[in-house]
């Protein structure tokens, strides 16, 4: 017992001790790793760790040629499932002797529509031309399109209900059929990236077609064995028969019926029964649409290749066509064929700049800087330009053909471009045309002291040599327009292309000394030119400002005459009563206020009742009185005049109130002279002066309010007398 316990004891130290040694090695092993000691069992986590990071912050660029490729990849498991599925529905010996093989496929397919939709989730996207990475915004993004829904039915786990209907029912899987949209987009990306976007597109369609072929063939097998083989002559033969029993045979030849059927061929046998009618007819209305289909798809690729040849080479036709109407000599037109065949023969592009205007600029100098530099830097004066330069110089290069024997340029003609040659071989001949001075080929050039201009230049700018081209020749053209251009932004390289020019020429010995004043001069004649250009720009940008200001005014003016002449014929169609009463509130003074014109109306018809009121005692005391005094019929008569001139008085509230005024003061004048006849004179003195003193105050108060004032003093004047009168009475 001792023993046993003792050896236990020291068991459990030994325990102890490898456990302490552990633990100290532990943490002596991770002191070392944070002072910078390597460990070993450390960096395998850490590589585990970052590759963990690294795919959950992966999003693939839709530009790059992963999802490019993934893409393509993804092309056999759609087409698998169309194509498959059917065909183990419809022909089920097919579907039994290779089941293995069919079930490993369905999840290989499977897996892939799964990576797919993994691979789809970080797939970033453009937004305002700006990739979009952040991987939380692709996750709600995807979730919450219509893609994320067509993936999700396209995995189904529908396989479950083979347990149901069994092994022979392949139709389960009829949901991974949804994913055709993926094969249209990646069919549509090869089509822009392929070199023959044309033959593509023809394959593109075949591709269809084969698959509605095929389906159309599995269904007129399973509608053959459901009508029975070998009933009629319309459905499949028997397959009792050995030469029909194999399955390629059935599987041809239901093809070949189902092709003859869309083809439109007709060497097909009638149907007998009504399910082969329907089945027939169906058919029949899709060819329709199959042999629409590939007759205008053909005829595009047709207009494109035939559109093609237009962009890239000149309309031989028209040119034809115009040839023939000005009965240009056969010699002559067999010199056009003949450049015209060697340029489709050998693909000799004319139109590069109508070409290349499709693309944007960066890209067009890229091409440009790729096809033309090379060429254009093995020119001398061009050798030790700056880069820049040169870029600017091949997008103004020109292609030109030569055919056999015609001159590129002749000894005295004025020099606007200068040649480089691209390919062919070209002779410096004399001026008989016979004798060869030399031979140019490939890289060589002509031409470039006549587009530098040159001061001092002998020739004066003009071809120093004939220039003959033997066969046909390639050669790139640049004008002298195009190099002043270029050149006038970059000053530097002028001068010392000017310089490179005139060692040329003082080794050729055609350059002559014309003088530093001379040189002086003209470069003063220059500059000048250039400001009077400049200051005819600027002139001509204000005139044209000037002009559209005009413009504008004219356009406002005449706005505003049309919004005038519509005021007046409103106002014209307003009825005349409307005038007539203006008129007359205006000659009335009602605009003064309408308080004063409703006292002038009471006043009328107060001074109107007074009036009739004295003409019928007038008429009372002549029928009952016969008092015959003086002093009565004169005061008759006084009344009788008030009267006429309280009636004239209103009638001038019609007229001209200073026709009024007028009339007033000439009465006035009367009365003073003749005395005034009336009873009361005596003895009413001060009320007449009261009354003048009145009248004279009406007449102020009519100048400054108006003639509203003026018929108020006139109506009060009349009723004082008209008191007085009725008082003597």
């Amino acid at each position: 017992m001792d023993k046993t316990g003792g050896a236990s004891i020291r068991g459990n130290q030994w325990q102890r001790l490898l456990s302490w040694k552990r633990g100290k090695k532990v943490t002596e092993d991770g002191e070392d790793g944070e002072n910078g000691v390597k460990d070993e069992a450390k960096p395998n986590t850490n590589l585990g760790q970052k590759l963990k990071v690294k795919w959950t912050e992966l999003v693939f660029d839709p530009a790059e040629k992963f999802y490019y490729v993934w893409l393509q990849v993804m092309i056999f498991p759609i087409i698998y499932n169309w194509v498959i599925i059917i065909l183990r529905t419809c022909f089920t010996t097919i579907a039994f002797n290779y089941l293995t093989v069919w079930m490993t496929l369905d999840y290989v397919a499977d897996l892939m529509y799964l990576v797919d939709m993994i691979i789809t989730v970080h797939t970033g996207y453009l937004d305002q031309g700006i990739l979009i990475k952040d991987l939380a915004h692709l996750k709600k993004r995807y979730l919450r399109s219509k893609h994320f829904q067509r993936d999700l039915v396209s995995l189904l786990p529908t396989d479950l209900l083979y347990f149901v209907f069994g092994l022979e029912t392949p139709m389960v899987r009829i949901n991974r059929l949804v994913r055709i949209p993926r094969l249209d987009e990646a069919l549509d990306r090869m089509e822009t990236r392929t070199s023959y976007p044309n033959t593509f597109r023809i394959t593109k369609l075949m591709i269809y077609i084969f698959v509605l072929i095929h389906w159309n063939a599995c269904l007129y097998f399973a509608l053959s064995s459901y009508i029975g083989f070998g009933s009629d002559r319309w459905v499949y033969p028997n397959i009792s028969k050995p030469e029909f029993a194999s399955m390629r045979r059935q599987y041809f030849y239901c093809f070949w019926f189902s092709a003859q059927i869309f083809t439109t061929v007709g060497d097909t046998p009638l149907p007998k029964r009504e399910e082969e009618y329907l089945f027939m007819i169906a058919d029949l209305l899709i060819a329709v649409l199959v042999f629409a289909s590939i007759v205008g798809n053909v005829g595009n690729v047709i207009t494109s290749l035939r559109d093609r040849d237009n962009v890239f080479f000149p309309n031989h036709e028209l040119v034809k066509a115009y040839l023939r109407s000005h009965h240009i000599s056969k010699e002559l037109r067999q010199r056009i064929d003949n450049w015209y065949q060697h340029l489709h023969i050998n693909k000799k592009i004319m139109r590069e700049k109508e070409i290349l205007e499709q693309l944007p600029l960066h890209l067009r100098t890229e091409i440009a800087v790729s096809v033309h530099l090379p060429t254009l830097s093995k020119v001398t004066i061009f050798q030790s330009c700056e880069k820049s330069l040169l870029e600017e110089l091949v997008l103004k290069l020109t292609p030109q053909v030569f055919s056999p024997g015609e001159y590129v340029c002749r000894k005295g003609d004025v020099g606007h471009e200068m040649y480089i040659i691209r390919e062919g071989k070209l002779a410096v001949v004399a001026d008989d045309g016979v004798t060869e001075y030399a031979v140019l080929t490939d890289s060589n050039f002509f031409g470039e002291i006549s587009i530098l201009n040159i001061k001092g230049n002998k020739s004066g700018n003009r071809r120093t040599a004939n220039i003959r081209s033997i066969g046909y020749s390639d050669l790139f053209s640049l004008s002298k327009e195009d190099l002043t251009d270029v050149l006038s932004e970059f000053p530097a390289a002028k001068r010392h292309l000017e310089e490179k020019g005139r060692q040329i020429l003082t080794k050729m010995g055609m350059l002559v000394d014309t003088g530093e004043e001379n040189e002086g001069e003209e470069d003063n004649v220059e500059t000048k030119i250039n400001t009077l250009e400049s200051n005819l720009e600027i002139l001509q940008t204000k005139l044209a400002r000037l002009m559209m200001e005009l413009e504008s005014s004219n356009r406002k003016m005449q706005a505003r005459v049309e919004q005038l002449e519509l005021e007046v014929a409103a106002l014209g169609n307003q009825p005349l009563e409307d005038e007539e009463e203006r008129i007359k509130r205006e000659l009335r003074g009602e605009g003064v206020g309408e308080e004063v014109g409703w006292e002038r109306e009471e006043a009328e018809g107060e001074e109107e009742e007074g009036l009739d009121a004295k003409v019928k005692k007038e008429e009372q005391g002549e029928d009952g009185n016969e008092l015959t005094k003086d002093g009565d019929g004169e005061s008759t008569k006084s009344r009788e005049g008030d009267v006429e001139k309280m009636v004239e008085v209103d009638k001038s509230g019609l007229k001209d109130p200073d026709d009024q005024e007028k009339k007033e003061k000439d009465d006035s004048e009367k009365n003073k002279d003749k005395g005034d006849d009336r009873p009361g004179k005596g003895d009413g003195a001060e009320i007449e002066l009261e009354e003048e003193k009145e009248e004279k105050s009406g007449e102020v108060d009519s100048e400054e309010g108006g003639e509203t004032a003026e018929g108020d003093s006139e109506n009060k004047d009349m009723k004082q007398k008209d008191e007085g009168q009725t008082k003597k009475e």
